[in-house]
């Protein structure tokens, strides 16, 4: 009984979308194995799987999916658990004075729901106001990419992005919106395809209304080339 209850409270978790904490849930031990260890691993557990569901591997477009998978896995969609792939986000100082805000909308999402294992595809919106250092417009797409390639829920990811900032930039005037699609809610369970969902993180000055109305109009604008 209480593992029946106990399967029930997971489940339900999942459906709604709960996050338990805003650092990814890590094991001790988790990179006590090789990438190509792990590999190896979930290959035989992705075969495993088809075999269970009746998929002949023995099909030429199936037999390669076991090891095109745990790739995929390993060095791709959660290759933001590994901390050695974080980028090293350089910082400069602000010798241009330049003291208002700094946007960068529509930074492309891909990610993965840790409830289903589907995707989570969006744009995040970032914003910061320098207390003298500066870091290159390309880090803050790659620090989204790096917390987006793991097993995420979207609040907890908005939240790392954040932190992330206010840390490499030494200063607490950060701001985040994540505007995403989730394919556990678009293609099953409900299936609603029309829903989003927007989650933000405002920090520092952004809390006050000024600042953080200020952000928000200038994510609205529509940018065209």
């Amino acid at each position: 009984m209480k593992i029946e209850n106990k399967i029930e409270e997971f489940e339900s978790l999942g459906d709604d979308h709960i996050g338990t904490s805003s650092n990814t849930p890590m094991r001790n031990d988790a990179f006590k194995l090789s990438n190509e260890e792990k590999i190896d691993i979930i290959k035989d557990d992705v075969r495993h799987i088809m075999e269970t569901l009746g998929l002949d591997l023995s099909d030429d477009s199936l037999s390669g999916t076991p090891n095109r998978v745990a790739k995929m896995f390993v060095k791709e969609i959660f290759g933001g658990l590994d901390p050695k792939k974080k980028p090293n986000a350089s910082t400069f100082k602000n010798k241009y004075k330049y003291g208002e805000m700094l946007v960068e909308k529509n930074i492309t999402v891909y990610s993965t729901c840790e409830h289903h294992l589907l995707p989570i595809v969006g744009k995040a919106h970032i914003a910061y106001i320098s207390n003298g250092t500066v870091v290159g417009l390309s880090k803050m797409n790659r620090i989204v990419d790096y917390f987006a390639k793991r097993p995420q829920v979207q609040e907890r990811l908005t939240i790392q992005v954040v932190k992330e900032l206010q840390e490499v930039l030494n200063t607490k005037d950060v701001a985040c919106v994540i505007d995403a699609k989730h394919l556990c809610v678009n293609s099953r369970g409900i299936r609603d395809i029309e829903s989003s969902t927007v989650t933000s993180e405002f920090g520092g000055k952004f809390k006050e209304e000024a600042t953080r109305r200020e952000f928000l109009d200038y994510i609205k604008l529509d940018t065209k080339f």
